[in-house]
């Protein structure tokens, strides 16, 4: 089984409008609702891959009983911490040429409900994935991740990692199966801008040999390399396209390289995952199974 953990959740509130002018009143021609969150996305495209997963997190409020109810309405179980107090966050999003975006900052996450959340881990099993993906909450310890990786060592638990700066980095320790930073992630860990596929092979070595098992990093339009547990580097080209949404791009191509490694095989879990995260940037919303399998066959 997979698990994915959204610390923050939201619904995010997607408006359309002619014309955003401030101080006025506006009105939307269009408007979408999507049930979000970086692990959350995983979940969605896994769910689409064919691929089972549990979404866990926390929610709370009116907002909180929405995301749950819209999560599982998607055919995705759902195993989140009931906050007592505070609601889960409403995100807005605002398209009218440019996208202007007003996130909220969701509920206070108490020393208990986090103790909670580790009860649930307890219920991994050997062979069972985790993925934590996103930023920690300012209620939280920000050595979340660290404590999660720690209490989960001595399973046999592939463990993925999708962060940046400090909170990736503190993780390596604990030899993570899988990291996932984007280029320009990357160089922020070691404060240089890379370009070439050169450059960026060898600062990825350098993070596996600070421990992480695999590292995949998304190159934008220089497309996705991995550097697998092997020291084998593997690049894939970029998906061709029209950009229409770069949110949950890379929560794609993280459910898309999962769903592939099913098969065993690195060089088809980065082609899936490169169709996937193309397959999100292409469309309003999130990737469906058609567009990805068009796009795959393209790689």
């Amino acid at each position: 089984m997979i698990y994915t953990v959204t610390f923050n959740p939201a619904i995010d509130y997607v408006v359309h409008t002619d014309a955003m002018q401030v101080g006025m009143v506006n009105r939307s021609h269009t408007e979408e609702i999507y049930y979000g969150g970086k692990g959350i996305n995983v979940s969605m495209v896994l769910k689409e891959l064919g691929l089972e997963s549990r979404a866990l997190g926390f929610v709370a409020g009116f907002t909180g009983a929405a995301i749950e109810k819209g999560v599982q309405a998607k055919g995705i179980a759902t195993d989140f911490v009931h906050l007592q107090e505070g609601f889960s966050r409403i995100n807005v999003k605002i398209k009218s040429g440019e996208e202007t975006e007003l996130n909220g900052q969701g509920p206070v996450i108490g020393a208990e409900a986090v103790a909670e959340l580790f009860r649930k881990l307890d219920k991994l099993r050997d062979g069972d994935t985790i993925v934590l993906a996103g930023s920690i909450p300012s209620t939280m310890p920000s050595d979340t991740y660290e404590k999660i990786l720690a209490h989960l060592k001595g399973k046999q638990i592939r463990t993925v990692v999708d962060a940046t700066k400090d909170l990736l980095k503190n993780v390596l320790q604990y030899q993570p199966f899988l990291i996932k930073p984007n280029h320009y992630e990357l160089g922020e860990l070691f404060e240089v801008t890379l370009h070439s596929h050169s450059e960026i092979e060898a600062y990825a070595r350098k993070l596996q040999e600070m421990g992480a098992r695999n590292v995949l990093v998304s190159m934008a339009e220089q497309g996705a390399l991995l550097l697998d547990e092997a020291g084998i580097c593997h690049i894939c080209g970029v998906c061709q396209g029209t950009v229409k949404n770069s949110v949950g791009a890379g929560d794609s191509m993280l459910a898309g390289f999962l769903a592939g490694l099913e098969t065993g095989d690195y060089t088809d879990a980065l082609k899936l995952g490169t169709a996937a995260g193309g397959a999100t940037t292409f469309s309003e919303s999130l990737a469906e199974r058609a567009e990805i399998d068009r796009l795959l066959l393209r790689l």
